[in-house]
């Protein structure tokens, strides 16, 4: 295997033992996905992830790095937890990594280091994301939360707990408003927060929930089949 001598990253323009790790959460209409990357040659899955330029914020690095994996700039972006275990020293996995793609990992020294992670999780329409793996990458797609792959280093930990937080702030934080289009039915949205808590809801109970916050505003009936059947659409309040 013939080594690529050029250098993946300078050193020098980096925050040493600094990285990023997201869960980008999507919604189909049924399940909730995130993103997992698949790394060339190597069977590994790992989450969405990256570095920290001296010359940036943390925020703006984590937002370059969701634009480059989905295509959209407007996200719904939020730091949940720092990672800092010795487990997640393990300089083999980056070692083969880099080595998959021709990459020398004696020039790259630096990636084999310990680093900490702060980790955001991200919450995206589902429809609006166009995957695009990055330039170590092979594939990047969505994946049930149910039916992960066996994610690399600590990435299930870090999942685990991006969930743990979605679901604690779901009603504050009012999640749902990023999973949907502008326009939704009370059954999308109790699709989403099923999706979310794991759990089904009691439809009347829900609804009644929902009307009682002050946090939506009703329009239009949607028509699709009988008149006296068609549900409103709905949309949060600014």
């Amino acid at each position: 295997m013939k080594e690529n001598k050029n250098q993946l990253l300078s050193p020098a323009e980096y925050i040493p033992h600094l990285a990023f790790d997201s869960v980008i959460f999507g919604f189909n209409g049924r399940e909730l996905k995130i993103l997992v990357l698949e790394y060339h040659n190597t069977g590994l899955f790992a989450l969405p992830g990256g570095f920290v330029k001296h010359n940036e914020t943390l925020d703006t690095a984590v937002k370059k790095g969701l634009e480059v994996r989905t295509g959209i700039k407007d996200v719904y972006l939020e730091q949940f937890h720092t990672f800092g275990g010795l487990s997640r020293f393990q300089p083999e996995i980056m070692k083969t990594i880099l080595e998959a793609n021709h990459i020398s990992s004696v020039e790259n020294e630096w990636m084999l280091k310990r680093f900490i992670s702060v980790a955001y999780y991200a919450l995206i329409n589902f429809t609006d994301v166009k995957p695009t793996p990055d330039a170590l990458a092979d594939s990047i797609d969505w994946y049930a939360i149910d039916s992960l792959p066996k994610l690399m280093l600590d990435h299930q930990d870090i999942v685990n707990k991006a969930l743990e937080t979605l679901r604690e702030n779901l009603d504050r934080k009012l999640i749902g408003m990023n999973l949907l289009p502008n326009k939704f039915t009370m059954k999308d949205l109790q699709l989403v927060y099923e999706a979310i808590l794991g759990t089904k809801l009691e439809r009347t109970a829900f609804q009644r929930k929902m009307l009682n916050k002050d946090i939506l505003v009703r329009h239009e009936k949607l028509f699709s089949g009988g008149a006296h059947k068609a549900p409103y659409l709905y949309s949060f309040k600014s």
